[in-house]
């Protein structure tokens, strides 16, 4: 199933620059969190985000060679870094949003070894007590920006 929040085939330009396209996508990550947990909590959430969003991704590349390279999101994707309290605004903010699409990652998804012990301990944590490691936000462009503010790269 995928989002209602997608790029419409006569949208995608490949040609132009990514500011150019309708709909934005960041992906916050807490700042604090050491290198790989935050690589890893960063590329999980884009990747429920590419599954999910329609478009996102361009066509794949052929080189001189040959070989084929998988297509990257011609769109553009900015990676920021939030303090574990702005990244639950944001959260609350892109949920509570229309026409945006949101994808997270609870800490629970790295403290456990077993999908079925995360999904149980997601279940058994109210929306507002769950602390996030990552948040992937698409939508327009203005609406992206208002939810994220001015946060810096990661």
């Amino acid at each position: 199933m995928t989002s209602s929040i997608r790029f419409h085939p006569d949208e995608i330009d490949t040609a132009a620059p990514t500011r150019a396209a309708r709909l934005k996508w960041v992906v916050v990550v807490e700042e604090t969190l050491p290198a790989g947990i935050a690589a890893n909590a960063a590329i999980c959430t884009a990747a429920a985000t590419a599954a999910q969003v329609d478009g996102l991704l361009g066509a794949e590349a052929v080189d001189a060679d040959g070989h084929v390279h998988p297509g990257l999101p011609w769109a553009g994707c900015s990676v920021l870094r939030a303090t574990g309290e702005q990244l639950a605004a944001i959260r609350a903010k892109a949920g509570a949003a229309e026409d945006v699409f949101v994808a997270d990652m609870p800490a629970a998804a790295q403290s456990t070894r077993v999908y079925d012990e995360y999904l149980e301990s997601v279940a058994a944590s109210p929306a507002d007590a769950l602390a996030y490691y990552a948040v992937s936000v698409v939508g327009p462009r203005n609406r992206v920006d208002k939810i994220v503010g001015r946060l810096a790269l990661l």
